[in-house]
């Protein structure tokens, strides 16, 4: 476990790690997943990091450690494996949208059991943040539901909704673990994707983040794509309109709207749970249009490539 010290991260980002595999470049992997890219731009942001889960022993995974070592995340809580790496294949449309063919039985992200968990974290971890379809899928469903439960009262858990249905398979039974997992959460992030299919494209997202506010949640964000996103906390919402952007593709975009919204809430002392309770309309204004910027940065380029602080002081934040 990491030592409790001045350098212990402030997020510990928790989920699968793998590699992207685009049909335009087959002989070039690329280290993704959506947890892993959270941890990827929480420490190109500037924002302490690490990550927790399974990464194997083999080439991809030797990539994968070398990626997050490189963005200064810590990685000494991961859970090596002699497992091999999952592999998401991705094709992309017209748009830039992208289409996943996941390779993941009996991978490396299977490691992060309950049993696998650290005993205690350490002091300075401000946050957890999960997502994606280790939410929904065991052992890793239940190693994270056992990590929010134990940890929820104490320290920030923000959770990306990033519903995968083709790895998740029973859509009601990944509504029913997510609401579990809600009571312990600070933070929801969802896309309006995401809303539409895990709850039907007839489900206002308004009235779903409402009922999330009333089950105990702080802060819920729906991003909207290239209309930007809407932030509901505090009895109140606002919409912040999305940036025009060429895009080259939009794999990652939810992933650094994610790590940017938490590294901008860190940065300004807010990433804690009263602070969030009673966050004021300018503080969320802030934080909601660096996440879109870094999400729009992301977009401008392949594969999941998130931004790091020069390239955030470029687009004019300090």
């Amino acid at each position: 476990m990491p030592p409790d010290d001045g350098a212990a991260p402030a997020v510990l980002v928790c989920g699968e790690a793998l590699v992207d595999v685009f049909d335009a470049a087959p002989d070039r992997p690329n280290p993704g997943g959506s947890p892993f890219n959270v941890a990827i731009g929480l420490g190109r942001l500037g924002c302490p990091a690490a990550f927790l889960g399974g990464i194997s022993t083999d080439d991809h995974g030797a990539l994968l450690i070398r990626r997050l070592t490189d963005a200064g995340v810590d990685t000494r809580l991961a859970v090596r494996t002699d497992r091999p790496t999952p592999v998401a294949r991705i094709s992309t449309d017209s748009a830039g949208h992208p289409r996943y063919e996941f390779q993941v039985d009996r991978t490396a992200d299977t490691a992060l059991t309950p049993e696998a968990l650290p005993a205690t974290l350490p002091a300075n971890i401000q946050a957890i943040a999960l997502g994606s379809y280790p939410i929904a899928v065991p052992p890793m469903a239940d190693a994270l539901a056992a990590l929010a439960a134990r940890e929820g009262a104490q320290r920030v858990i923000s959770i990306d909704a990033n519903v995968r249905p083709a790895l998740v398979g029973d859509l009601a039974a990944w509504r029913q673990r997510f609401g579990a997992l809600l009571a312990h959460a600070t933070i929801v992030k969802a896309s309006d994707e995401d809303v539409f299919a895990a709850f039907g494209p007839d489900c206002e997202a308004a009235t779903l983040a409402q009922r999330w506010i009333e089950a105990g949640v702080s802060l819920v964000i729906v991003t909207l794509g290239p209309a930007g996103a809407t932030a509901f906390f505090g009895g109140a919402s606002m919409t912040v309109p999305g940036q025009s952007v060429r895009v080259v593709d939009t794999v990652g975009a939810g992933d650094g709207f994610h790590a940017a919204l938490l590294s901008r809430l860190h940065a300004r002392g807010l990433l804690e749970r009263g602070a969030l309770q009673r966050i004021a309309s300018t503080d969320m204004d802030d934080a909601l249009r660096y996440a879109i910027a870094a999400a729009a940065i992301t977009c401008s380029r392949a594969g999941a490539d998130p931004p790091n602080r020069a390239d955030m002081a470029a687009a004019g934040f300090r």
